[in-house]
């Protein structure tokens, strides 16, 4: 194997004394220090004219009254400029407060401001100025790398991305939200130059060129990619004893080097049917189905009320008087009779979680939703803002949390939810509709714990591990464990065909499928935009009040998802997994076979093959030397 040379980072360059940002800077700082001084001078006026007498006493006679004497003489005239000098200083202090907040805080407090921020001059000067760092997967090894540089045969340097479409959801590009390239070694490096740095010619140390070693595992990256060709979905897979995260994957996805081109970045951005651009593991939403009887039966667990039995009939479940019978699959023919929350759980029984749902209350559902990470808010419009949220990831910067932030998912629990709601969040439904594939595997990693401890996400494999909450007690994630594992062995499991190969290999798994309906536009073939009617709206004499175009949805033909959790091996899990499948179907048949073979892919790795108390042991980081790689629901 022929062997290119390596290039090593080079020392941190300092920004050029002449640049042409330096006028810029200087008009800058010439702006700032001017408000500063206008401010101080109507200030200290303001101030010193306090102090003065009033002359009211020689201008106007005694004998006037005092609402005349007040509108009279230099009182009034003086009362009049004090305030205009009041307003003024408050309109400057709100200008320079509004530059302030521009210059220092947007970049940590404004999404749009961090979207944009890769087109300043000063941060593509700044980022072009020296090497990236490497990044390694989990093993540490060079021939390994998932980004590094190549010199060409012409001489020219240019970064490398080995598994450029597997990778670019994560790694991101320098357009759009920032991903960890940006995070670790660009713009967010917090070694922007300020004004006075610029004009002064000031060294300024970019100590974005250290290599990085991920904790994703190559190989079972690459095994997820695989399995996700020709579909539309994600894949999450977490330690749940580190929450070191193994891979992450989104299919449709792009090419780092093909969005280079402004072009083509803008055309992708374009394409609202298979948003090329979007994770799906972070950033999308999907109805969870009865994946989410696994955060109902948390919920049971963390109340003390899992030993509750239901009764599945022939004639369903009403909520309450007026609402819509709640039938399992298979309707009316499919009856489970007097059951427990383990067998409910094996056979995903949706009216004994419909009713555990209305026991829990919304209260409970509330504190463990907020547990697992979920947002729980009183209203559907504050539920569907789609705040990010960076606090599950355990990262060495503000930065790189932000880049990886998944959309936060929720459910409503406010006052106005009724029981056929509580009723309809049990199994997945209703106002549960807003779930990630990343949280649905936070949701898995929590059981997978020996602890029942929820570990913070991280992909940086120095971190030590960090916590987000205790959930439930180490006995709880016991039994439960032992809950995931009949929907893979047990009799009457939903996934027990698909993983026989799995258990034939010897692991023991725990799993979760789940199906789920969800309405969509109908996109045009072409372009992928979605399709929209031309809408008039007018009062009752007939008078044009607005006009708008309204989306087309398919009402017809609901796009049916499917979804599996998993974890593995049962005894200890080292993987907990969330896999989705956009229009798969059942979960059973779509998502599941694809969490199999990421089982047995993981298990030809070695990652069920080490002592109970490690997971799958990186090797050391190497020194960069002179030379380098080239059944249903």
């Amino acid at each position: 194997m022929s062997f290119l040379l390596l290039l090593q980072s080079p020392t941190p360059t300092a920004v050029a004394p002449h640049v042409p940002e330096r006028m810029p800077a200087l008009l800058t700082l010439i702006y700032v220090g001017g408000f500063a001084l206008i401010i101080l001078l109507l200030l200290f006026s303001l101030f010193r004219n306090r102090r003065r007498v009033r002359a009211t006493a020689v201008t106007v006679p005694e004998d006037l009254p005092s609402e005349v004497k007040k509108r009279l003489g230099s009182t009034s005239t003086n009362r009049g400029l004090r305030a205009l000098r009041w307003l003024f200083v408050m309109l400057a202090l709100g200008l320079l407060g509004f530059h302030v907040y521009w210059a220092h805080y947007a970049q940590e407090k404004n999404e749009k401001f961090q979207e944009l921020s890769y087109k300043d001059l000063r941060n593509r000067r700044l980022s072009e100025s020296t090497l990236r760092g490497w990044m390694l997967d989990r093993s540490g090894k060079l021939d390994r790398a998932l980004a590094f540089y190549r010199r060409d045969s012409s001489g020219n340097i240019a970064r490398q991305y080995p598994m450029d479409k597997a990778m670019a959801h994560i790694f991101g590009s320098d357009r759009g939200d920032p991903g960890l390239e940006r995070a670790l070694f660009g713009v967010q490096s917090g070694a922007l130059p300020e004004a006075l740095q610029v004009v002064e010619g000031e060294t300024v140390e970019n100590k974005g060129n250290t290599d990085v070693v991920l904790t994703i595992d190559r190989d079972l990256q690459q095994a997820a990619v695989d399995q996700l060709k020709g579909k539309h979905g994600a894949v999450v897979v977490l330690n749940p004893q580190t929450g070191e995260l193994l891979a992450l994957y989104s299919e449709p996805s792009y090419s780092l080097k093909e969005v280079e081109d402004e072009t083509t970045w803008i055309r992708l951005s374009a394409n609202e049917r298979d948003k090329p651009l979007v994770s799906r593991a972070l950033g999308a939403y999907y109805i969870p189905g009865s994946t989410f009887k696994t955060v109902t039966m948390t919920a049971a667990f963390i109340a003390g009320i899992q030993d509750t039995e239901f009764v599945c009939s022939g004639g369903g479940y009403y909520a309450a008087p007026g609402a819509n019978v709640i039938f399992d699959d298979a309707g009316p023919g499919e009856v489970h009779g007097k059951i427990g929350i383990d067998v409910a759980y094996e056979v995903s029984c949706n009216q004994y979680f419909a009713q555990m749902g209305v026991k829990l209350g919304a209260e409970r559902l509330k504190q463990a939703a907020q547990l697992l990470g979920i947002g729980a808010y009183d209203t559907p419009v504050e539920a569907l803002r789609g705040r990010k949220e960076p606090e599950l990831w355990n990262a060495s910067t503000d930065a790189v949390k932000r880049a990886l932030a998944p959309r936060q998912a929720t459910i409503v629990t406010g006052k106005q939810v009724t029981r056929y709601d509580l009723a309809l969040i049990g199994y997945g439904q209703g106002y549960a509709g807003q779930m990630t594939p990343f949280q649905m595997a936070l949701a898995a990693a929590t059981i997978g714990n020996m602890e029942g401890k929820l570990m913070k996400a991280k992909i940086e494999l120095n971190r030590p591990p960090e916590v987000f909450k205790q959930v439930v007690s180490a006995q709880a994630a016991q039994k439960m464990r032992e809950i995931m594992g009949r929907v893979t062995g047990g009799s009457s499991g939903t996934a027990r065909g698909v993983f026989a190969p799995v258990k034939a290999a010897g692991i023991n798994t725990g799993g979760k499928t789940g199906t789920a309906q969800k309405v969509v536009p109908v996109y045009d073939s072409k372009t992928g935009a979605p399709k929209t009617r031309h809408r008039v709206e007018k009062d009752n004499k007939g008078n044009i009040i607005r006009e708008y175009e309204e989306t087309i949805m398919d009402e017809q033909n609901p796009r049916i998802d499917g979804w599996f959790l998993c974890i593995a091996p049962l005894e200890r899990p080292q993987l907990a997994m969330a896999v989705i499948v956009e229009g798969g179907g059942y979960g059973s048949r779509s998502a599941a076979p694809i969490a199999a073979a990421l089982v047995l892919k993981a298990k030809e790795l070695g990652y069920f093959n080490l002592p109970a108390n490690q997971g799958k042991p990186p090797a050391n980081q190497p020194r960069r030397k002179g030379v380098a790689p080239g059944t249903r629901r």
